[in-house]
């Protein structure tokens, strides 16, 4: 089935030069690009599209890393867009997250982990509208 899914390269993945690498892995899998922006948020955009971590204790922190700097936000579309971005990014915690994996083969953080993908089809409607209003 084809789905659309939010990507975010957060700010990490912009200050160590791998936006090139981590956007051709999505496109060498067949993904579709159908919207990017670079942009640098705010603490307002950042609440939108972490909603339901605002009030966790972790969330003070991931809301002035992923506001440091800029970051590019993406729209991709392919066969099962979502699972297929997940599985490209890897494990949330870079640690663990298999070798292979964008996360696996870069990220050694919870925090700063390079990649956010939406983690279901609802999500990805939801954040789209939110980055992307009218896509």
């Amino acid at each position: 089935m084809t789905q659309r899914t939010l990507v975010l390269l957060k700010p990490d993945t912009v200050r160590r030069g791998l936006v090139g690498e981590v956007l051709g892995r999505f496109e060498a899998k067949g993904l579709t690009l159908v919207a990017l922006e670079l942009r640098t948020i705010d603490g307002a955009q950042a609440d939108r599209h972490y909603a339901e971590h605002v009030e966790r204790d972790f969330y003070p922190p991931l809301r002035d890393f992923v506001t440091s700097g800029p970051l590019v936000a993406l729209v991709l579309e392919g066969d099962e867009a979502v699972e297929v971005v997940r599985a490209i990014n890897g494990a949330t915690d870079g640690r663990k997250a298999a070798p292979g994996t964008v996360r696996g083969d870069h990220s050694l953080s919870n925090r700063e982990n390079l990649v956010h993908g939406s983690d279901s089809p609802e999500s990805a409607e939801r954040e789209i509208a939110i980055w992307f209003p009218g896509l």
